[in-house]
């Protein structure tokens, strides 16, 4: 499937993933300095701070374009966002004529809920209905337990080691603006956790 999605021009291949970036845990970093070694502490919220302690994001690795699409979440991932961020990649990649999405992702519960599920199929079968104007999702799930088969984990690694900040606690917009800034992108509205 993958070697197919390659060869088409039309077709895009993406891989799939969420992460959660930490406003006070540090990366495993290692570092060279001149006097002593750079020491990593965990920062610490102060109590008038009512920002997230982490932020949730989905961002999908276009192969075609060697790009990652980001969306931030308030909240956690959840099938009704997943549904939302899907919905979002397929209206940017119909808007540049592309037809098909294949996604690589792996088994993670909002994936492989019925819900998702559902929505995938009814979106499929819409698209096929219409003809014109929309991107049919070919789903491929990657083996449980192997984030290393996903390309898109290292780039949330090494991300997180390139806004790290070791003197001092970064706030919520310093480091969505990071993160943005990191990959290249545009900041969007934040996906809504619905709560009932």
């Amino acid at each position: 499937m993958i070697r197919l999605a390659k060869g088409q021009k039309d077709w895009v291949l993406g891989f799939l993933d969420e992460v959660w970036w930490s406003r006070l845990a540090q990366p495993n970093l290692s570092s060279w300095t001149a006097d002593k070694p750079l020491r990593l502490v965990e920062n610490q919220i102060i109590k008038s701070d009512t920002e997230p302690k982490a932020l949730c994001c989905y961002g999908l690795l276009r192969v075609d374009l060697n790009q990652v699409m980001l969306r931030f979440v308030d909240g956690r991932p959840v099938s009704s966002v997943t549904i939302n961020f899907l919905d979002w990649v397929c209206q940017r990649l119909s808007s540049e004529g592309k037809k098909v999405l294949v996604l690589v992702w792996d088994n993670a519960t909002w994936h492989i809920s019925k819900m998702v599920r559902n929505w995938i199929r009814i979106h499929n079968k819409k698209v096929k209905c219409e003809g014109e104007g929309g991107v049919r999702i070919i789903k491929c799930y990657l083996p449980v337990k192997s984030p290393w088969l996903n390309p898109i984990e290292p780039r949330w690694v090494h991300s997180k080691r390139a806004v790290v900040e070791p003197a001092r606690t970064l706030s919520a917009v310093e480091l969505i603006n990071r993160i943005c800034n990191y990959f290249g992108v545009q900041h969007f509205e934040h996906l809504k956790q619905k709560v009932s």
